[in-house]
């Protein structure tokens, strides 16, 4: 479920959330689903209840979870972070093209990029 990179140089609770907030934006873990608990995650994954309980605690204050007193945590309605993200991604391409063009990259070469990450067949999306 949740892999860490013990080589990295992210923090192993900014790892966890970073997985966690990826599968609730693909709705691996759907709205209103229970997180595992702190418990057993931390016994999971062989880690510190507390680098559970922080990297939850930076899931919540980013919108992804909810806690319910006495039950847990669960996943929250993300439908307008997903739609916050996908904005905030567009514009970091938007960006990172305009800086392209101003090195020389053609849009030939752009396509080529785009192509190869997502495959000349998908061209209908």
């Amino acid at each position: 479920m949740i892999t860490i990179d013990y080589q990295s140089k992210l923090p192993l609770y900014e790892q966890i959330a970073e997985r966690f907030q990826a599968m609730i934006l693909r709705d691996a873990l759907p709205p209103g689903s229970q997180m595992p608990s702190v418990r057993s995650l931390a016994m999971d994954l062989s880690i510190n209840p507390n680098t559970i309980q922080k990297a939850f605690s930076l899931l919540e204050q980013r919108g992804y979870i909810y806690p319910v007193r006495g039950r847990g945590n669960y996943v929250a309605d993300t439908a307008r972070l997903a739609e916050q993200e996908k904005a905030s991604l567009l514009k970091e391409v938007n960006n990172l093209l305009i800086q392209g063009k101003e090195l020389g990259i053609s849009r030939k070469e752009f396509i080529a990029v785009v192509d190869m990450l997502y495959g000349k067949e998908d061209t209908n999306d």
